[in-house]
């Protein structure tokens, strides 16, 4: 478990929340509308009212004390920025703050961010990967040179075992689990696919450009 202090309850801040809170960890929850504070406060026990571009908010809210702080605020760039640099200041150990650019995601690392997020990028990479891919369901990047998809079986492999196809020399790729119905397993070298098994994929990203374009 971990404990998290989520600053800015638009959309972002908002699925956060309500993800982290039911992954187990300990979110408190701030943002200066009371509005949207009074909504959200019979799900979150720590909710708060609170201006963060105060100092004297967070200081109040002691950040020292969170694993986490995520500065999820919404169009105003100048109070994602203050903020950042309030909670560097005030010895945040890990800071997560929200850019909508690259310029300004370079800004925010600058005046503290331990890390960036870029959510409309990330969301437009992603998609625009499963879209000019056949048979994709999900692709996370790894690193520049790693990436992991979920995509469903290729015709040719089924009814053959990983052994028999001897998927990694052949292909230079790992399979990582593989998706049958509702169940997620870790397949053995004797595993047979079938039709309409989802296969996780581990690899280089070269190797996974090529393989993703496969029926």
């Amino acid at each position: 478990m971990k404990t998290v202090l989520i600053i800015g309850m638009g959309e972002l801040g908002k699925h956060l929340a309500y993800k982290l809170h039911a992954l187990k960890n300990e979110v408190c929850i701030v943002d200066a509308d009371k509005n949207i504070i009074d909504t959200l406060q019979k799900d979150f026990e720590n909710a708060y009212v609170g201006d963060c571009m105060q100092r004297s908010t967070l200081e109040e809210l002691g950040v020292k004390d969170f694993d986490i702080c995520v500065v999820a605020v919404g169009q105003n760039f100048q109070a994602s920025l203050e903020i950042t640099s309030h909670l560097k200041e005030l010895g945040a150990k890990r800071i997560i703050s929200k850019a909508s650019s690259d310029i300004q995601a370079k800004f925010l690392l600058m005046a503290g961010a331990t890390e960036t997020v870029y959510p409309e990028k990330d969301i437009a990479d992603k998609l625009a990967v499963k879209c000019s891919a056949n048979n994709l369901f999900d692709y996370f990047q790894i690193s520049n040179e790693y990436s992991i998809i979920e995509m469903l079986v290729i015709d040719k492999w089924v009814g053959k075992s990983i052994k028999e196809l001897d998927i990694r020399n052949t292909y230079d790729i790992n399979i990582i689990a593989i998706r049958s119905g509702d169940e997620v397993n870790i397949p053995t070298s004797g595993y047979t696919f079938n039709a309409d098994d989802h296969i996780f994929v581990f690899g280089n990203e070269k190797v996974i450009n090529k393989l993703k374009k496969k029926k």
